[in-house]
């Protein structure tokens, strides 16, 4: 059962990216991170720190999927998928990208969630992205309960 497990204010740009880093340190093969929120809310920023920190490499280009709807990383410990579904067409199309190699030993980042339909995992960590009325964002993380003590050491990443 998916519950709220924690939500971390992110005050700009900097605090989504050291969300990012301090992801990137508690996820392993085989793991899912959805992310979900409106255009401009921070989905491919907190991917590109994620992925930079994981790859130890803070100059590596990392572009967006937008147009190519995949982009893959090799790290040390796993590949990285980084998914933007905006433009599929129909959920059957993740099948074309690979979606179950990622989803069996890589780790997936997937913006757009909602277009993955019946593909969607249920053990994922989803990541919603609101704007405030402030500027700022929230990062509400939700999945079930086995990533509550995986998500403790974020407590402190905002």
């Amino acid at each position: 059962m998916m519950t709220d497990l924690m939500t971390l204010p992110l005050a700009d740009e900097t605090a989504t990216c050291r969300l990012g880093q301090a992801l990137a340190a508690l996820l392993r093969p085989g793991d899912t991170v959805l992310l979900d929120g409106d255009l401009g809310t921070g989905k491919s920023t907190l991917c590109r720190a994620l992925i930079r920190a994981a790859l130890g490499d803070p100059d590596e280009e990392v572009p967006s999927p937008t147009f190519t709807l995949v982009q893959t990383y090799d790290g040390e410990h796993a590949t990285y998928w980084h998914f933007d579904l905006y433009r599929l067409e129909k959920p059957d199309d993740v099948l074309e990208l690979g979606i179950e190699d990622a989803f069996a030993d890589g780790v997936s980042l997937i913006e757009w969630p909602q277009r993955l339909g019946r593909w969607a995992p249920r053990r994922a960590l989803t990541i919603a992205l609101t704007h405030t009325v402030d500027g700022g964002r929230l990062a509400t993380l939700r999945g079930e309960n086995r990533w509550a003590d995986r998500l403790a050491p974020l407590k402190g990443a905002e």
